[in-house]
């Protein structure tokens, strides 16, 4: 682990190259990337898996064992997801269900990481409601959602290939980064003062 820079995944986009989503989450992680965090990104094809059955657990596909590899090695993460009938899109939530998978790791699910949400969609009832979406689902399973979550109306919100031309957009998404960062930085800190002070109790023991 590396308290100044930290891992943080991006997760999002759908089967359309290039969507509103997927352009949300690159802007996010480049904001991580300018404040010296280190970033990964699955978008789109790579969140293509095959649907999660937990009772056979996860297939030893290419993609699948780097989804969870990247969900390992991650201090934070940031999940942008497009609204379907008022949700996060199929392809998404499936993909999360592989979280699962990590149910036994010494860090459960996505205990204690630092999760930024995102919501994209063609007004604003949509991209709230994909919000609240991503909020439960990642208290459910032990992470901590950012206090800002980005909800982009797409109607109103031009994104180009390398950024956004709404400078308030990219404000929100620069802001929700910078939460995922510091508390990733935080939390590696204060994991790091933890093993020293039990080192010293051990030592003073002895």
């Amino acid at each position: 682990m590396n308290a100044d820079r930290p891992i943080i995944l991006g997760l999002g986009g759908t089967l359309r190259e290039g969507s509103s989503s997927e352009q949300a989450l690159l802007v996010a992680l480049e904001r991580v990337e300018a404040r010296g965090g280190r970033t990964i990104a699955l978008t789109g094809e790579a969140l293509a898996l095959p649907h999660y059955d937990p009772q056979l657990g996860a297939p030893s596909s290419p993609k699948v064992v780097r989804l969870l590899d990247a969900l390992r090695s991650a201090d934070g993460l940031i999940i942008s997801s497009a609204c379907y009938h008022g949700s996060i899109s199929g392809l998404l939530k499936n993909a999360i269900d592989y979280v699962e998978e990590l149910r036994k790791d010494k860090r459960a699910y996505l205990d204690g990481m630092p999760v930024g949400c995102v919501g994209c969609g063609l007004g604003w009832q949509g991209p709230n409601l994909v919000i609240s979406n991503l909020r439960s689902i990642v208290h459910s399973l032990r992470g901590w959602p950012s206090p800002l979550g980005v909800a982009i109306n797409t109607a109103a919100s031009t994104f180009e290939r390398g950024g956004c031309r709404e400078e308030p957009v990219v404000g929100q998404l620069d802001t929700m980064a910078t939460q995922v960062l510091d508390f990733a930085r935080m939390r590696i800190r204060g994991s790091y003062a933890c093993m020293q002070a039990s080192s010293q109790d051990a030592r003073a023991a002895m």
